[in-house]
C-alpha cells in the first residue's frame, strides 16, 4: 500500500493493518512469578492465611483477658473470695482496700454485712462480672464476691510476749505456736485457727522455706488470722533462743519423743509449742533448741499426722492440762 501498511494477502486470515502492539506486549511478559503464599490456589497461601486468623484471634483472646485498669490490684494486695471466707474476714476487723461484687448478688442480703463494713471504712465498692472475677482470682470459687486486702502486717515476737496474760488471756501463762518448714498454707491457716481457739498469743514462722500468710491463710483461718498475730522471722532457732530466754519453756512435736504430750509436766509454764513438717519433721538444730520433745500416740497403721491436726491435737492437750491445774 502506498501509506507503507502490510495488507493481508488474498484468502488469507490475519489482520488486516498490523497487530496493534499485542505481539510486542506478549514478548514482553507477565512479570515476576507471585510468591507461593500469595497465589490463592497455593497449599502455602491457605497457611498463611490460617495462621493469620489465629494471630487475630489470640489478639482478640488478651484484649477480652484484659482486666479494666480499675480492676487491677495494688502490689502485694491479695484477693479473698467466697461468701463465707469474705464474712469471716470482715467480722474479725481484718483492713479492706476494696469490696468486688457482681451484679447477680450485689443485692443478696447475706452481703449487706460486707457492705455496709466497707461503707463504713471507706473501702470502695466495684461490681465486676462473674467473667472479670474468674480471671481475678484465678478461677477459684468467688460466689460473687471478693474483697481486696493490703498486705499481711507481721508482728514482732516481742509483742507476741507481750499479748501473754493480757486481755481473754488474762492470768493464763503465755502459749506461742512455731511452725519449722510448713510450706502450705492450708496447714498454716488451719494451725493459727486452732490457736485462736485454745488462747495462743501468736503464730511464729521462718521467712525461707515456710508458708507466709496470704489470701489462701485468710479464707482457711477463718478470721483467725486477723486474732492471732503471726512474726515472720530470719531465724528460727535464734527466735526460740528470744523466747526462752523470756522464761519460756520450748517443746518440740515429734514422733519420738521423750514423753506423750497429755503427760507434760510443765503444763503451766510459758510453753512454746514447736511443729515441723508432716514429712522431715523438726529441723536439727531446731529440735536441739527444744527443751523437751513430746509425741501424740497414734494407731501403728500411721506414720505421722498433718501438721496442723498434730498442732491442734497439742494445744488442746495444753489446754486441758492448765485447766485442770486451776
Amino acid at each position: 500500500m502506498a501509506d507503507g501498511r502490510t495488507k493481508r494477502p488474498k484468502g488469507k486470515k490475519g489482520a488486516l493493518v498490523g497487530s496493534g502492539g499485542n505481539n510486542r506486549r506478549r514478548l514482553q511478559g507477565k512479570g515476576p512469578t507471585p510468591k507461593a503464599e500469595d497465589r490463592v490456589y497455593h497449599p502455602a497461601h491457605k497457611r498463611k492465611a490460617a495462621a493469620e486468623a489465629a494471630r487475630q484471634e489470640q489478639a482478640r483472646l488478651e484484649k477480652a483477658n484484659r482486666l479494666r485498669p480499675e480492676l487491677d490490684l495494688a502490689p502485694g494486695h491479695e484477693l479473698i473470695a467466697g461468701r463465707n471466707a469474705v464474712l469471716e474476714a470482715v467480722r474479725s476487723g481484718i483492713p479492706l482496700s476494696r469490696v468486688f461484687v457482681s451484679g447477680g448478688v450485689a443485692s443478696d442480703e447475706r452481703l449487706g454485712e460486707v457492705v455496709r463494713t466497707a461503707t463504713a471504712l471507706g473501702a470502695p465498692l466495684f461490681e465486676a462480672s462473674r467473667t472479670e472475677l474468674d480471671r481475678m482470682t484465678d478461677g477459684a470459687v468467688h460466689q460473687g464476691v471478693a474483697i481486696e486486702v493490703p498486705p499481711y502486717e507481721y508482728a514482732h515476737v516481742e509483742d507476741l510476749v507481750e499479748r501473754a496474760g493480757k486481755g481473754a488471756r488474762a492470768g493464763r501463762p503465755g502459749l506461742v505456736v512455731a511452725l519449722d518448714s510448713v510450706t502450705d498454707p492450708h496447714n498454716l491457716g488451719a494451725v493459727m485457727r486452732s490457736a485462736s481457739a485454745f488462747g495462743a498469743d501468736g503464730v511464729v514462722v521462718p521467712e525461707r522455706r515456710s508458708a507466709g500468710v496470704n489470701a489462701t491463710v485468710w479464707k482457711v483461718s477463718a478470721g483467725a488470722a486477723a486474732r492471732v498475730p503471726a512474726s515472720r522471722v530470719p531465724n528460727l532457732v535464734a527466735a526460740l533462743g528470744k523466747l526462752k530466754a523470756r522464761g519460756y519453756f520450748v517443746v518440740g512435736l515429734d514422733g519420738r519423743g521423750d514423753t506423750a504430750i497429755e503427760d507434760i509436766s510443765f503444763a503451766d509454764a510459758p510453753i512454746v509449742l514447736v511443729t515441723g513438717s508432716e514429712g522431715k519433721g523438726l529441723a536439727r538444730l531446731t529440735r536441739e533448741t527444744c527443751d523437751a520433745t513430746a509425741s501424740i500416740p497414734i494407731a501403728a497403721e500411721l506414720d505421722s499426722l498433718n501438721a496442723a491436726v498434730a498442732t491442734g491435737i497439742a494445744l488442746y492437750q495444753i489446754d486441758r492440762l492448765r485447766a485442770r491445774s486451776q
